[in-house]
């Protein structure tokens, strides 16, 4: 019993580790919520092993005493006390399952969260890609919107230049038949 509670203590003590490593990758905004979780842990699991050796301790005098002879009380008071002691390691054990079991779920926590975190960011990089896209396309139309202009004011022009060539045709062609008209009552 002691060497599972031995093994479940260095199985919680690496967990803190690998989530102290997680906590630290996280982006600063949101970094202080995890460290303070962190510390309650460690504080937790500080707690935890000094109650472990407090009972491991008095657990192995009394087995040194029963082994010694040692009848200093009486054996009904020794198995009072083993009980107690063999109690008390039971709820150490079990708080240290649970808190095992918060570790594993703030571990999962900070997976989590570090996956969405990388989803994000692919999200943000394909939007950028998009956006430079559409920037892109943005330019190319602003550059034939140019063309297209520069050509439609040539064709103005050229519509205005036709149209003053026509009336000034049309003012001699006028004047020519006036003049032919003239000449002709004229010498009549």
């Amino acid at each position: 019993m002691v060497a599972n509670v031995e093994k479940q203590l260095e199985e919680a003590r690496e967990l803190l580790e690998q989530m102290e490593l997680e906590v630290r990758e996280i982006p600063p905004q949101s970094r202080g919520m995890y460290s303070s979780r962190m510390r309650s842990y460690k504080q937790e699991m500080g707690k935890l092993e000094a109650d472990f050796k407090r009972s491991r301790i008095a657990y192995s005098d009394e087995v040194r005493n029963e082994l010694l002879g040692d009848d200093g009380n009486s054996s009904e008071n020794q198995l009072i006390k083993l009980r107690e002691e063999r109690a008390h390691l039971l709820d150490n054990t079990e708080r240290l399952e649970r808190s095992s079991r918060r570790l594993e779920a703030g571990y999962q926590i900070a997976v989590e969260t570090e996956q969405i975190g990388q989803e994000m960011l692919e999200n943000l990089s394909h939007d950028r890609e998009k956006i430079q896209r559409a920037r892109e396309r943005l330019r190319e139309t602003d550059a034939n919107l140019g063309k297209s202009s520069r050509i439609l004011t040539g064709m103005l022009r050229r519509i205005i230049q036709n149209r003053i060539l026509i009336v000034v045709l049309a003012v001699i062609i006028i004047f020519t038949i006036l003049m032919a008209i003239y000449f002709s009552v004229r010498g009549h």
